[in-house]
């Protein structure tokens, strides 16, 4: 079923030790090395896709027949990482129930509320027909919140299958270090779903607590994998997120920078990829001493598998993209966008700084079986200035669009993202142009085209990438030939105050397609539109009496959308939207 992995699995012999390597199609899949891999959550566009694995000892090599996987757009959807799938294109293209002639004002509206006990920054995930020990089966939809509680709801009933906190005994979520007055960060990132890990799946989240003692208050980061069906925790977790690595810039101990709990956030949305949760750490504002972090962990076993800094000779550098989520293609690669910070003035003969530090770029790094490494990246000419002013690339999320053929008919692989300098970059997956005069080695930028600051992830639909600006209307760029046009081909009448949005869209297959977004206004409204002219077909403040109203806003809320009803977190709950009985 969309949504949902498959996993493939070879079996072979030889004399000596036998080496396995995966490829879709004819494109190596980094990190699939091993005798079964499982494929991300798939899509329909996966459909088709034949998948052989080639198996090599000193002998020589073989390799298998090919298998092809399809991928079955009916029936339950599951929504098992932030905006959708490891692209982060935000679509769902299997609703069938939901379609422009039934989304409206009469027929479309506010079914319930489930409460929670803090807000819900993360977006809420969906996994459906889950088998609960003595309880039956039941969609689920799962709700994380500042609080640090999690919880497992009956996406259908509202029913609590069952609420666990992350804290240990005697801690609270984690307060504000700069600010304690102001809400509680437990959890503050998208957890991601594997439905295979486990006895029942497995939900890996990531929680900052803290502790009073003494008058003093100690902070700990760790991660967590939840049984599914059940809550509890799996693998021996949690386990506390320490690290270090080879550098003199901020927090170093003279060798190594040390990453100090106190001063982090994970709030770029987990990624599950190979079987390593991959999570990114911004700082608490521009609040020193911090620079970049990104990690891996194994899912099976919660032990640290890589680790990389992309700021360790200097400072800042952020990773937080206003909650959007670490993106990954095929072959296993990651693609981000990193905050303002330190990038070198030298670089070396390859073309890279020549101190390791990437601040304000959009970087590109191997999930390789030696660890994380940055092997391609862009940076804009400008850096310097826009560092001075605090406008980061870093403050927008990136998506990674499927291949695409430009106007020769040859096959191109690009990735999308822009921040605060209000332009759209468009790299290629496959030389992203690093650093050059006036941008000239990078596919396309679009300069100064959108109206307001972005602090949000865009989303792909059929060609055309939809952006929500912060104090300007949500707008549809389209790609003709591989290349975005120059400006807007269609826009609301509306626009969105600050932080913008975070559009999300449904279709089946190519049709009945409708753009989602949340205005973070007191109430906070939802919008539905017409996903090929965005003319707005629902939003929740139409009806009389407040029929649809969920209060007040969230400072980034991602819609769900899935199996007719759209979930959206609030700041004590989850709303739930669909067709009226």
């Amino acid at each position: 079923m969309a949504g949902q992995t498959a996993t493939f699995t070879v079996t072979a012999s030889g004399s000596s030790l036998v080496n396995y390597q995966w490829q879709k199609g004819s494109t190596v899949i980094a990190g699939a090395t091993f005798a079964s891999y499982t494929i991300p959550p798939a899509s329909t566009f996966d459909n088709g896709s034949k998948y052989s694995v080639v198996v090599s000892n000193s002998a020589g090599s073989v390799t298998s027949n090919a298998a092809t996987l399809s991928v079955n757009a009916h029936g339950p959807t599951d929504v098992l990482t932030f905006h959708n799938d490891i692209a982060r294109t935000g679509q769902n293209l299997t609703e069938t129930a939901l379609i422009p002639g039934n989304v409206s004002l009469a027929k479309f509206g506010k079914l319930g509320f489930y409460p929670v006990d803090g807000l819900v920054d993360a977006e809420p995930l969906y996994a459906s027909n889950v088998t609960i020990p003595g309880n039956g089966k039941h969609n689920l939809l799962i709700a994380a919140t500042e609080s640090d509680s999690v919880y497992a709801f009956d996406a259908d009933s509202g029913a609590t299958i069952w609420h666990v906190s992350v804290s240990k005994p005697g801690e609270t979520a984690s307060p504000d270090p700069p600010y304690p007055a102001n809400p509680w960060i437990g959890v503050n990132a998208t957890p991601v779903i594997d439905r295979n890990s486990g006895p029942n799946g497995a939900v890996y989240v990531v929680a900052s607590s803290a502790l009073t003692q003494n008058g003093a208050m100690t902070y700990y980061q760790r991660l967590h994998a939840l049984d599914l069906a059940l809550g509890t925790e799996l693998f021996g977790g949690p386990v506390d997120i320490q690290a270090t690595y080879p550098g003199t810039g901020d927090n170093s101990n003279g060798t190594s920078v040390v990453f100090d709990p106190s001063q982090y956030r994970e709030r770029a949305a987990l990624l599950l990829l190979n079987g390593v949760i991959y999570m990114g750490w911004s700082s608490h504002y521009d609040i020193r001493p911090y620079t970049g972090w990104i990690m891996g962990y194994s899912e099976s076993t919660l032990a640290q598998t890589s680790v990389l800094n992309v700021t360790p000779n200097g400072n800042q550098g952020a990773i937080w993209m206003s909650g959007g989520g670490l993106a990954a293609d095929a072959s296993g690669n990651v693609y981000f966008l990193d905050s303002n910070g330190t990038f070198d003035s030298e670089l070396n003969s390859s073309g890279f700084p020549s101190q390791g530090d990437y601040g304000n770029a959009f970087l590109k790094l191997s999930t390789s079986p030696k660890g994380l490494s940055v092997v391609d990246y862009f940076e804009m000419d400008n850096e310097e200035a826009e560092n001075a002013i605090d406008y980061d690339l870093g403050s927008g999320g990136a998506v990674v669009l499927p291949d695409l053929l430009n106007s020769s008919g040859q096959t191109v692989h690009l990735a999308i993202g822009a921040g605060k300098d209000a332009t759209i970059y468009l790299v290629s997956r496959d030389s992203m142009g690093r650093s050059s005069e006036n941008n000239s080695n990078i596919y396309q930028q679009v300069a100064g085209v959108l109206p307001g600051l972005i602090f949000s992830t865009p989303a792909y639909f059929n060609n055309t990438v939809y952006y929500g600006p912060s104090g300007g209307p949500l707008e549809a760029f389209t790609l003709t030939n591989a290349k975005l046009t120059a400006s807007a081909t269609a826009e609301t009448v509306g626009s969105f105050i600050y932080p913008g949005a975070t559009p999300s869209i449904s279709a089946n297959g190519t049709s009945n397609a409708i753009v989602w977004a949340v205005e973070n206004t007191t109430p906070a409204v939802l919008h539905a539109y017409d996903a090929r002219t965005l003319n707005e077909l629902y939003n929740s403040n139409q009806a009389s009496g407040g029929r649809d109203q969920f209060g007040a806003g969230n400072k980034f809320i991602t819609p769900m959308i899935v199996n007719g009803k759209v979930f959206v977190g609030t700041p004590n709950g989850v709303a739930v939207f669909g067709l009226l009985p």
